[in-house]
């Protein structure tokens, strides 16, 4: 799998200049210049990492007002996002 990793791109999303760094390229969330999202989404069938997306849409969503707020919020957008550039191909 890790081989197959060459082929992805980062991608940066719509989030607020104050939580940038956190939402879209978390550091804790990055390895050996591959980023968490890319090794899930290459682990995934399609219909798996649209569904994984969707989940965290609504996770952060859910959970704005008791924990990240505003963060939480760019975060779901974030996921949004990719998940509807996924939609698009």
């Amino acid at each position: 799998m890790m081989q197959n990793m060459s082929r992805f791109k980062s991608t940066h999303y719509i989030a607020s200049d104050s939580t940038s760094d956190q939402v879209n390229h978390p550091p804790h969330y990055q390895r050996d210049g591959i980023e968490c999202i890319e090794a899930i989404e290459a682990a995934l069938t399609p219909e798996e990492f649209r569904g994984y997306c969707k989940g965290n849409v609504i996770k952060y969503t859910w959970r704005e007002q008791y924990k990240g707020q505003d963060e939480d919020l760019a975060k779901s957008q974030w996921y949004l996002q990719r998940y509807l550039a996924k939609e698009k191909k």
